[in-house]
């Protein structure tokens, strides 16, 4: 139950954030915007594109733009290893700020038999749930937090959440270096790649293990 408790609360900071400022934010980088603030930067805009991209843990911004951005400016190649890397920074960042509470925060939050469930589900099934939820709104903050909170195995979830990233930053980069508008090969890509690419991490994790 406060396992539920914890994931409506922080559903509700980032729905309350996209209400209050998502329509400004998706304004000053939509319609070729992004490329344009990016390239204020010059040499740096790489940087503060992944900065953003990190930002997007705190702030509703348009990160699908911002990926795109990146492609337009960068290529399909390199704009999508960077949209890859703010993309899973966000990620590690989430897990690592929940993670660092500890076992024993963590037991406080949660209770005993809230925080045995969560690291059962999470051992067993976190990585399919981490890998397969990048591409979702909103979603994937929530459970970078709440692997983070349940003490979901470091590696596994370093993995994992690399799995998801990897499809979603290729994907925008090339539909920004290409311009074209693709939302049915994006969703494709970026929701069942993740699946594939967990599969075979999995199997190298086990035999790391072994």
């Amino acid at each position: 139950m406060r396992n539920w408790l914890v994931v409506i609360f922080i559903g509700a900071l980032i729905v309350i954030s996209f209400l209050i400022w998502g329509d400004w934010f998706t304004s000053l980088f939509m319609d070729g915007k992004a490329i344009d603030f990016l390239e204020k930067f010059g040499n740096y805009g790489w940087l503060i594109g992944i900065i953003l991209l990190i930002g997007d843990l705190f702030l509703p911004l348009p990160a699908t733009l911002i990926m795109s951005a990146m492609g337009y400016l960068y290529g399909p190649l390199v704009g999508g290893l960077l949209a890859s890397l703010g993309n899973f920074l966000s990620g590690m960042l989430a897990f690592g700020i929940c993670r660092s509470i500890g076992r024993k925060g963590a037991l406080r939050i949660l209770g005993q038999s809230d925080l045995d469930r969560g690291e059962s589900l999470f051992e067993n099934r976190g990585g399919w749930i981490v890998s397969i939820s990048r591409w979702l709104p909103i979603i994937p903050e929530i459970i970078s937090c709440m692997a983070g909170l349940n003490q979901m195995r470091v590696n596994k979830f370093t993995l994992a959440l690399a799995c998801g990233c990897l499809p979603l930053g290729f994907v925008f980069a090339w539909i920004g270096s290409t311009g074209r508008d693709e939302p049915v090969f994006a969703l494709v890509i970026s929701a069942v790649l993740p699946l594939i690419l967990w599969l075979i991490a999995q199997k190298l994790l086990r035999k790391s293990m072994a």
